[in-house]
Parts: C-alpha cells; structure tokens; sequence
C-alpha cells in the first residue's frame, strides 16, 4: 500500500500533480485532508529550504511519505525579485492580481529584451529515509500587460520563450508538458519509480 501526502492545499498545484503522480500512489493526500496540521510557516532563506519545511512538517505529523513543492518566480531587471516572496509579492494575503500589478509596476518601461524571467519549482520529497528534492525551470520573459485568463499566479504575464506565448493563453494540457512544475513533477516521479524497483 504505497500512500502519499501533497503538503499543499492550493487546489491548482494539487491537480497539477496528481495528473502526473497519480499512477504510482494508491491513495493521495492533501492538507485539506489533516486539518489540524493548520498554516506552515514558511520561514526559509531559499526555495529548497522552504518546499523541505512544507514535507517535513507534513511527515512528522502524518507518518506518511510526504512531498511538497515551492516556486519561485526570478526576474532579471530586478536581481531575482520576487524570489522566495513570489506567493506575498504584494503583501502577506496578497491575491494574485496585486501580485502581477506590483510586478507590472516596477517594470514599467523597461525594454522587451531586459525583462527576462524564469519560473523555477523544487519538489521535495521525505519518508525518514529516502529525503531528496528535484528541480525544474521555465525560461521566459515579462510581457507589459496580461494576456489570456487561464492558469493561475503569474501565469497572465508571463511568457514562455520557446513557446512563443503568454502561460495565460496556455491550455492546461500544454502547460503541463511544458511548465516547470510538470518538469520538477517528472523528474519526482521517475525518482519515485526508482526507488520503488531498487
């Protein structure tokens, strides 16, 4: 019987990763399904650190393999900001529209070729013995307004290079072949599968 537990209640990035997970696992948890673990504090200096506090916590309480994931949001012009304040850019409860307008905002007039950015997800992984993390990143830029109004965060204005589109536009089928995420979640699963079969 081989269980799981997401460390997230975000209902997006749950969906996102069950779609890739889901055949390796016979039954997988969320947050919603423990809801005495209550809020995480998320006080790390790094993404790793912070996506390890999310699956440690969810580990101690649960005893259950836990995974949980963290994404960052690294805009050049602006030395790596948002960074790890990716989710509270605006401020603690910021929603996702105050977070794309104060980015908007601080790059106001700065040129196409200087706006570049990258999406980049750790997913971590701890059961007590086999703790690891992957990594995955999606190269882009960011566009001067919002275009499209599917997937959720940044998605509106973020543009994906190789794509040639805004992450907005993307349907979610695209997205996750393509999206940092779905490539943090592959790189976790073909990990999973080999420690399955060692």
């Amino acid at each position: 019987m081989k269980n799981i537990i997401i460390s997230s209640s975000n209902k997006h990035k749950i969906s996102e990763i069950v779609t890739t997970i889901k055949p390796l696992f016979d039954k997988i948890y969320s947050l919603s399904d423990f809801p005495d673990i209550g809020d995480i504090k998320e006080d790390g200096t790094s993404i790793v650190e912070n996506s390890f506090i999310k699956s440690r916590v969810a580990f101690n309480h649960t005893k259950l393999p836990s995974m949980a994931d963290d994404t960052v949001l690294e805009v050049d012009h602006l030395m790596g900001d948002p960074g790890i304040y990716t989710a509270r850019y605006a401020g603690e409860n910021a929603t996702y529209e105050e977070n794309m307008d104060k980015l908007l905002k601080n790059l106001k007039g700065v040129p196409w070729k200087e706006r570049r950015a990258r999406f980049k997800t750790v997913v971590t992984y701890v059961d007590g013995e086999n703790d690891f993390f992957v990594e995955g990143c999606l190269e882009g830029k960011i566009l001067e307004s919002k275009q499209g109004k599917l997937g959720f965060g940044y998605d509106p204005i973020f543009y994906a290079s190789a794509q040639s589109m805004s992450l907005g536009d993307m349907g979610l089928e695209q997205k996750n072949q393509i999206s940092h995420r779905a490539i943090a979640i592959q790189k976790f699963a073909d990990k999973i599968k080999r420690l399955m079969y060692a």
